[in-house]
């Protein structure tokens, strides 16, 4: 069917003119060039930006946008720098979204219906609840809603109870109990449930970095939430605050298997709430991100036998005092 005709103009009495005597008092709708700004944004920020810009060999180009978007960079930008002649690098992966829908209706600032960027600072919302909240409902294939109660009940059912109570009942009873350090064991004294942990995290691991691979974001943040419910599951069955097993020492194997794996819960959760996994890491004695730490989802990867988790945080490492990372709220 070939290509359809798409308007590049606007009557605007701002923007870039359109350079032809018969279209004088028309500019260019701003998606038309804009995507040119890429480039320029880069090479302002680098000097060398072609070697990204112009690397079709070593650079895959992965764009994120509203489905309304899709022709100026699917079609016009990438014909725009084949134009030029040049090597540029040309769209590998675009991931588009529906619609994001304010509790039933559409987003109206001019309205004032919706929730905005100066809205959002003025709750004191933990900017990790408002990405938790707006990744977890990616209108990925279908429009979404936002709803405030929703918005809640999420908070409150999935973050707070989930990743919140791990960390708080795990790393409250390791920092009293074990002198403010990662307790030391002997690997072993590992019993089944402490490998059947470890093997189940291996492969969900493997499982969370094809999603992102294949750029399946939401459900890469559903699998981030089923490795923290997993481990969380693990802390409640295995009860470490029991005294039988604070005396045999058995509480000493079962914290030293959940402080790695929550490292683990922290590194799949970085992408999404990169100020969470900073409040888990700063916990657990990660106070400064380091280059490692780049390259950390890559060298899990590489593990051939799941026990291999347990050398993400030795025994001794200390640990800091340990804070709510959520709290419960009641807000509508």
């Amino acid at each position: 069917m070939g290509l359809k005709p798409r308007c590049i103009t606007r009557d605007l009495k701002w923007g870039t003119p359109v350079p032809l005597e018969e279209y004088k008092d028309k500019v260019f709708y701003v998606w038309f060039d804009a995507p040119i700004g890429y480039l320029s944004i880069t090479a302002n920020i680098v000097p060398e930006w072609e070697r990204w810009w112009k690397n079709p060999k070593d650079v895959k180009l992965y764009q994120f946008m509203g489905k309304d978007n899709v022709t100026f960079h699917t079609v016009i930008f990438p014909c725009s720098l084949i134009g030029t002649k040049d090597p540029y690098t040309l769209l590998h992966h675009v991931a588009t979204t529906e619609f994001l829908n304010y509790e039933g209706g559409k987003f109206s600032k001019s309205q004032g219906l919706g929730v905005f960027g100066d809205h959002c600072m003025e709750t004191g919302i933990p900017v990790e609840v408002w990405r938790y909240y707006l990744l977890i409902n990616r209108p990925e294939t279908s429009d979404t809603d936002f709803k405030w109660a929703d918005f809640r009940l999420r908070l409150n059912s999935e973050l707070l109870a989930n990743v919140g109570n791990l960390c708080n009942r795990a790393l409250k009873f390791a920092y009293t109990n074990f002198d403010k350090k990662v307790p030391e064991f002997d690997k072993g004294q590992l019993v089944q449930r402490d490998l059947d942990l470890l093997a189940h995290i291996h492969a969900q691991v493997h499982r969370y970095a094809e999603l992102l691979e294949a750029v399946d974001i939401r459900e890469g943040l559903k699998l981030a939430n089923e490795i923290s419910s997993a481990c969380n599951k693990y802390v409640q069955d295995e009860a470490p605050w029991e005294k039988p097993k604070i005396e045999s020492k058995r509480s000493n194997v079962i914290i030293g298997v959940v402080i790695n794996v929550i490292r683990v819960v922290s590194l799949v959760y970085e992408p999404y709430m990169p100020s969470l996994s900073a409040k888990i890491n700063n916990i657990i004695g990660l106070t400064e991100r380091t280059p490692d730490d780049e390259t950390l989802l890559a060298r899990v990867l590489t593990f051939q036998n799941p026990i291999d988790f347990l050398s993400l945080i030795p025994a001794h490492h200390p640990l800091n005092r340990p804070i709510a990372i959520f709290r419960e709220s009641n807000f509508i």
